[in-house]
């Protein structure tokens, strides 16, 4: 997709994959070369943004995160037009000043997994051909996190970390109390078990990815309370109206910006990571094979700020300040 219209991926658990906080909400189940999603795709309209929602876990939360198929939930969405993709995840603590019931922007990652694909350029048969070495650097997308904080703000949200580096560990269980001192050790700030590759994948296929974090337990480097299934579920549950509202004005203060330079900058982007053999030269069915002149970055170097097109609203209501489905301009 090509232009100033976006459409946002929304990848979620609890309160944030039912179809009740879109606008004319349509199921469809759809599958990708790598095998079918976790769940069916939901669309429809937040503010008048064009939204996919996808269970990250599965409806039923029946998939745990080693076996979460990433590449067919980032590719189901990019398939579907997306541009960016906002994400909740659950994260445990490693720090004392990060609470239970904070809301963490991540912006970095230590990757801790060791059984996933992370990315769509493995040489198999149905993959995409040549190799991919995307950029990491600033694997969260900035432009999507400023908003997030500019929202976090107007909202007067209590407690909330403009930054934080996330360890992402493979799961399903949970950390040793070593494990948990080693990566307080590393300067990691939250721990959990989604970022990667989901992240790293969206990035391969261009797409701007942002995270929401909710701190629901302190792992269990603590001795006061350690974290359990039963804890995150219940603190995940607690804060999902925060999330969602922080969500909802994100998306109202995401369609007052002009996109375009940066669809092209990540278009470019990706052009200079992929080494594709001469014969597949121009067909990434994700990557437009002509450049825009003019338009180039380096790997390490900050996306510059997109401007917003117009006034931004701060009397936006979100689906839980007020039951149905919310009003729309």
């Amino acid at each position: 997709m090509f232009g100033n219209k976006i459409k946002i991926g929304v990848i979620g658990g609890t309160g944030l994959d039912e179809p009740n906080i879109l606008k004319s909400p349509v199921a469809r189940e759809v599958t990708t070369p790598w095998g079918p999603p976790s769940d069916r795709l939901i669309t429809g309209q937040i503010h008048g943004v064009d939204v996919v929602l996808l269970a990250r876990h599965g409806r039923n939360h029946t998939i745990h995160p080693g076996l979460i198929n990433y590449r067919a939930n980032l590719w189901a969405l990019r398939a579907e037009g997306c541009t960016h993709v906002l994400v909740t995840n659950a994260v445990g603590s490693l720090r004392e000043e990060i609470l239970p019931g904070d809301i963490v922007f991540i912006d970095q990652f230590v990757d801790r997994t060791t059984r996933r694909d992370q990315t769509f350029h493995d040489g198999a048969p149905n993959s995409l051909p040549g190799v991919c070495h995307i950029p990491m650097a600033y694997p969260f997308d900035q432009e999507v996190r400023q908003i997030l904080l500019e929202v976090a703000k107007d909202l007067n949200v209590p407690r909330y970390h403009s930054t934080g580096t996330v360890a992402v560990i493979e799961g399903p269980r949970y950390s040793s109390k070593a494990e948990s001192q080693l990566l307080r050790a590393w300067n990691c700030q939250v721990v959990g078990m989604t970022s990667v590759p989901e992240v790293v994948l969206a990035n391969e296929l261009g797409m701007a990815y942002a995270s929401i974090g909710l701190v629901t337990d302190t792992d269990c480097w603590k001795d006061s309370e350690h974290v359990t299934a039963d804890l995150v579920v219940q603190r995940f549950k607690e804060f999902a109206k925060l999330v969602v509202d922080i969500l909802y004005h994100t998306i109202d203060r995401m369609r007052l910006y002009d996109w375009q330079p940066m669809i092209f900058r990540r278009q470019a982007m990706l052009r200079d990571a992929i080494m594709l053999p001469k014969e597949f030269e121009g067909q990434h069915p994700f990557v437009n094979p002509h450049p825009t002149p003019g338009i180039s970055i380096p790997a390490d170097a900050k996306l510059p700020t997109v401007k917003p097109r117009g006034t931004v609203r701060t009397d936006v209501t979100g689906p839980i300040a007020k039951k149905g489905e919310p009003d729309l301009p």
